[in-house]
């Protein structure tokens, strides 16, 4: 019996797959768990509907994230800390800082877990990776000045 995983299921295939599946298997299991439902044509109909606009969803996230990325690296962040004796700095200046001033100065809002940034200790130029999309990294350039 040919099925459409609704969901991911160990060892028959991922969500959105049509799969053949054992008649009792699909009858038993799947289907009163509503992990599968039976390939009908109108249900291949709207599961390949769906398909088509999840493709065309992750295509313009994809287009946004290059765009993103495009602008950041033209884009500086100044960031003005207490210093100590030859410019370093009291603590360190983390990705979680670096979002919040993301956010303030640019008005992006970017997870501080996407950020990729050693610790910045002292002032000078630096650059931040950020992760917008799997395939996709941005770079944004960090100037920590002392107050």
């Amino acid at each position: 019996m040919k099925v459409i995983l609704l969901q991911d299921v160990k060892n028959v295939g991922k969500k959105g797959e049509i799969v053949n599946a054992s008649d009792g298997y699909a009858r038993n299991f799947l289907f009163p768990k509503k992990l599968a439902q039976e390939a009908t044509t109108g249900n291949l109909n709207t599961a390949q509907a769906k398909q088509d606009a999840e493709r065309k969803q992750k295509q313009k996230d994809l287009e946004k994230a290059h765009a993103l990325a495009a602008e950041l690296k033209e884009k500086q962040i100044r960031i003005k800390v207490k210093t100590g004796e030859g410019g370093r700095l009291f603590g360190a200046i983390t990705s979680k800082d670096l979002a919040g001033e993301i956010k303030n100065q640019l008005g992006y809002d970017i997870d501080k877990k996407k950020i990729m940034l050693d610790t910045i200790k002292g002032t000078g130029l630096y650059e931040a990776e950020i992760k917008l999309y799997p395939e996709v990294t941005g770079k944004l350039k960090v100037l920590v000045e002392a107050e």
